[in-house]
């Protein structure tokens, strides 16, 4: 019997040997990309392939106290850890459908019991016989399904590229997850900066209502002028208010970021002077391909639904398994490990189906409707990919440009506001230009701050957007 064993086990190498693999092996699918963003403005430069996303994301800003909230964050943030906790399930369903590729071997042991009754369908036995029956049995078994179609080796391939795909995930929540906290740092330090010009427009309007209630008092200025000298300081003590309601919640926000309860974040730079790189290069279309966790996803969950048509049209042909059994048994404890005690058996089954209702059919139709989705999900995220960086590229110009009129407005509205004080102030005119000019200036200014935190916000979307490498 051992020898029968000895050459199942020969036969069986030499059919893994010769066996195939069913189903089409993966290859990438070609998707025309352009040769350049839409919205580039650096067409012609030296290097073409350089990217802003070379850099890596503390050398984007270059502010210690964002460098240390994105360090918590990937620590501590809940979704970091949830996404862990998935390429470790991943992981391990990988390793469970990569140990059916190999036989399982099993110990066994056991004491057999039986009493055949005397008065039964065995007519033959002899009056008196004895009709117990007692005996011990150890020893190993094997069982081993041979991957003749490549059915397991689809299956693993596929639970492999599941894998990685879930590591491809995990490194997308990483890239929003330090977006979304630049950004919203970025939010609070604008925040920050209105509420100082709110505060300090709340501080001129101060002054100038009480300069204006001394007119009055002195006959110069009417009760009008004292009714509109109040107005501005309203508006801004409103907005006070306002700006810290804001703030609090905005910090409540990245506190749930950082992974921790609502708490007072720490400061670094002012908005002001927090300064972007010089220069912004997108690279090359191309290399997306390579960048951004999204699209590698999408391609990991392609080769996943391609490995399952081989798996599915593999249950065509019979599934062809190998058992055995080697161990020893005996009646007697004393003879178990006697050479006379030693037994064996080994069988090579097939089983193939011959009619199931089209589910064969049907399932390799399955796999191979869920493969074609996969390509088309594949290749949206590709043009996905490139319509977020041409809309980060054109946000980045136009916000600058945008930016720098403002800048020029702010200026034009302070010259206006001086030259109303001083109409004022010598008689030449009401309070109402001079309110006119201060509401003006406030608002201006208020809407600067906006747009150099959406300047540099523009920054963060187009390294995300060119799947920069968030990694220390």
């Amino acid at each position: 019997m051992v020898q029968r064993l000895n050459t199942a086990l020969v036969t069986a190498t030499a059919v893994l040997t010769a066996a195939c693999t069913m189903g089409p092996n993966y290859k990438r699918p070609l998707i025309e990309t352009p040769s350049d963003y839409r919205g580039a403005t650096d067409r012609v430069r030296p290097d073409a392939s350089a990217s802003l996303a070379d850099l890596k994301w503390f050398e984007v800003f270059r502010d210690e106290t964002l460098t240390g909230l994105v360090n918590t964050a990937l620590r501590q943030n809940f979704e970091v850890r949830i996404a862990a906790e998935r390429v470790l399930q991943a992981r391990a369903s990988y390793g469970i459908s990569r140990a059916d590729r190999w036989p399982a071997v099993d110990a066994s042991a056991g004491v057999t019991a039986a009493r055949a009754s005397r008065r039964g369908a065995n007519s033959s036995r002899p009056p008196g016989a004895d009709t117990d029956v007692r005996y011990t049995e150890a020893g190993f078994s094997i069982g081993w399904e041979l991957d003749v179609w490549g059915r397991v080796r689809r299956l693993n391939e596929a639970a492999r590229a599941q894998y990685l795909a879930t590591e491809e995930a995990r490194d997308g929540v990483i890239t929003t997850l330090v977006a979304d906290v630049s950004e919203t740092y970025l939010l609070l330090r604008e925040l920050d900066l209105e509420l100082e010009i709110a505060r300090r427009t709340r501080d001129v309007a101060t002054d100038s209502l009480r300069l204006t209630e001394t007119r009055r008092t002195g006959g110069v200025a009417s009760g009008l002028d004292v009714r509109q000298a109040e107005q501005l300081l309203f508006t801004a003590t409103g907005r006070i208010a306002s700006l810290e309601r804001q703030i609090s919640q905005v910090e409540n926000t990245l506190s749930l970021l950082l992974g921790r309860a609502p708490g007072d974040i720490p400061r670094g730079r002012p908005l002001d002077a927090i300064q972007a790189p010089p220069a912004v290069p997108a690279g090359l279309p191309s290399a997306l391909l390579e960048r951004r966790p999204d699209i590698r996803q999408a391609e990991q969950q392609l080769v996943a639904a391609n490995a399952q048509i081989g798996a599915a049209r593999a249950e065509y042909f019979p599934r062809i398994s190998l058992t055995g059994f080697l161990g020893v048994q005996s009646r007697a404890l004393s003879d178990l490990l006697t050479g006379a005690a030693a037994v064996a058996n080994s069988s090579l089954g097939a089983a193939a189906p011959i009619f199931n209702a089209g589910r064969t059919r049907a399932n390799v139709e399955l796999a191979r409707a869920v493969q074609r989705e996969a390509v088309v999900q594949y290749e949206r995220a590709i043009y996905t990919a490139l319509g977020d960086v041409s809309d980060a590229l054109v946000a980045h110009t136009k916000v600058k440009e945008e930016r720098g009129q403002q800048a020029r407005l702010v200026q034009a509205l302070t010259e206006s506001r001086r030259l109303a004080t001083e109409r004022y102030q010598g008689g030449l005119d009401s309070y109402l230009p001079v309110l006119d000019a201060q509401r003006n200036l406030f608002e201006g200014e208020l809407a600067l701050a906006r747009l150099g935190q959406r300047e540099l916000a523009a920054v963060v979307q187009l390294y995300r957007a060119l799947g920069g490498g968030w990694s220390l």
